[in-house]
């Protein structure tokens, strides 16, 4: 299934040695990938980015604590995703605030 092959691919450990419950998984998988084809869509748009930053927050603060790295190499990717990943909760935040826009299936 593919959702083991996620939890195998996630860099360090799998989901329970990051503090996180395995079920999580369950729903990270299609929280992410309906709602990125529901924000494509602009569909149901404001629901979406609330349920996206969420998830986002939880990536951030589970996958790319940085700051616990001692390799330079290592920490420096962390923090490539880590800052990376504050620039997307930036735009789902504008996305929010701005509203899906004309073309989308909300209008």
């Amino acid at each position: 299934m593919a959702t083991e092959k996620f939890l195998t691919s996630l860099p360090g450990a799998t989901f329970p040695a990051r503090g996180l419950a395995p079920f999580l998984a369950y729903i990270a998988v299609p929280a992410e990938f309906f709602g990125g084809i529901a924000l494509i869509l602009g569909l149901a748009t404001r629901y979406v980015v609330l349920v996206m930053i969420v998830f986002m927050l939880v990536a951030t603060f589970s996958s790319h604590r940085y700051w616990e790295f001692t390799d330079l190499a290592v920490r420096r990717a962390q923090d490539s995703s880590f800052y990376k990943n504050l620039a997307i909760l930036g735009g789902f935040l504008f996305l929010f605030v701005g509203g899906a826009g004309r073309l989308s299936l909300d209008a």
